[in-house]
């Protein structure tokens, strides 16, 4: 059963940093693309970063790039998401995804995501 479960989220002040975790299981990482999202509330979510199944390319909105990175550890079997240079319109639920899409079964449990909340 493939299960994702999305961590490192906080409160943080406008230009922080924090690191967000995704642990896999129930397959690898490097098997296939793996995407981060995040959503406000009363809307649905947004693409935020994707990294390729090699590993060798990555692609970010353009609302976050230069300042968030995506990376995996394959050994791990972890994805991250580092967010730097933080914004309080990053402020968001945020989560991982096999794959380029989520879909409302995913983002809808109780379960996952991690919170954000960029304020002073």
């Amino acid at each position: 059963e493939v299960q994702l479960v999305e961590s490192g989220g906080g409160l943080v002040q406008p230009g922080g940093s924090l690191t967000l975790s995704c642990a896999a299981s129930g397959f690898a990482v490097s098997d296939d693309v793996m995407t981060w999202f995040r959503q406000v509330p009363g809307k649905g979510p947004m693409w935020v970063s994707r990294i390729s199944k090699s590993g060798s390319t990555t692609a970010y909105d353009d609302s976050v790039k230069g300042r968030f990175t995506i990376s995996r550890d394959n050994a791990r079997n972890t994805l991250y998401l580092q967010l730097n240079s933080l914004r309080t319109e990053d402020t968001a639920m945020y989560y991982c995804a096999k794959g380029y899409a989520i879909t409302p079964d995913e983002y809808s449990r109780p379960d996952r995501g991690t919170q954000v909340t960029v304020s002073s």
